[in-house]
């Protein structure tokens, strides 16, 4: 084998490796982001049997299509879930849906990991009626601390982010009223402008006796279409003042 061929053969060879090695390395075995999930044997405070394996299949889905960088964060339970498109709906790119239906308090915290990560340009939470709907509920200064909790959570975590606190949206039965009032006077009296802002929904869906208003639900918990619609004209104009 002459000179010329035997250096041509290591010349294929360092090639092959220049770009065989990043591949695998960079490629096939690139990191994996599970970490930033709750384990699948985690037990949840507060979550009913429903909600907890709710949110087991939901986590799954996360991982499968986890955050961008930079995005808007809807945060929260079946309320938030339900308005699924939410760049639809607010005529807004890049904003994901990380409701959750039963998910509780301790349900967002245990998960907040991955919304922190990604450094999300803003987060809209709306959160904590589960919990009070809960057969043993927690108290209403439980709920509210931990709210506010997670507001905290996030800014320490990514300080840039926008956090934006939405009060729980009033319902049909009247035994939760006083709870639902609790924790968004909770959520009002320790509102910092350096970590929160407060956006009352609560005040827009609200009727006199401190109920819901019938037109904008569908089941005395969850919104029907119009009452989305009031949510996404309530919140349209702070959405689209949030620049990257």
């Amino acid at each position: 084998m002459n000179t010329s061929f035997k250096l041509l053969i290591k010349m294929k060879k360092l090639i092959f490796l220049i770009f065989f090695i990043p591949l695998v390395f960079f490629g096939q075995n690139k990191p994996s982001l599970d970490y930033l999930y709750p384990e699948t044997d985690l037990i949840i405070k507060h979550h009913d049997d429903w909600g907890g394996n709710n949110y087991k299949v939901k986590i799954a889905e996360f991982k499968k299509e986890p955050l961008n960088y930079g995005a808007i964060v809807f945060l929260g339970n079946s309320i938030t879930s339900g308005g699924k498109d939410w760049s639809k709906k607010l005529n807004y790119p890049n904003i994901y849906n990380r409701g959750i239906a039963g998910d509780v308090t301790d349900g967002v915290l245990a998960r907040i990991n991955e919304i922190v990560y990604f450094k999300p340009r803003a987060v809209f939470l709306l959160i904590g009626i589960n919990d009070l709907w809960n057969n043993m509920p927690p108290s209403a200064e439980y709920v509210g601390n931990n709210i506010l909790k997670i507001a905290q959570t996030i800014k320490d975590r990514s300080p840039k982010t926008k956090i934006y606190i939405q009060t729980i949206l009033p319902v049909e039965k009247e035994v939760h009223k006083q709870s639902i009032k609790k924790v968004n006077d909770i959520i009002k009296s320790n509102l910092k402008d350096d970590i929160y802002k407060v956006i009352d929904l609560y005040s827009v869906f609200v009727d006199d006796k401190g109920l819901m208003k019938d037109d904008l639900f569908n089941d005395g918990i969850h919104l029907n279409e119009k009452g989305y619609a009031v949510w996404v004209q309530f919140i349209k104009s702070t959405v689209h003042s949030i620049k990257s």
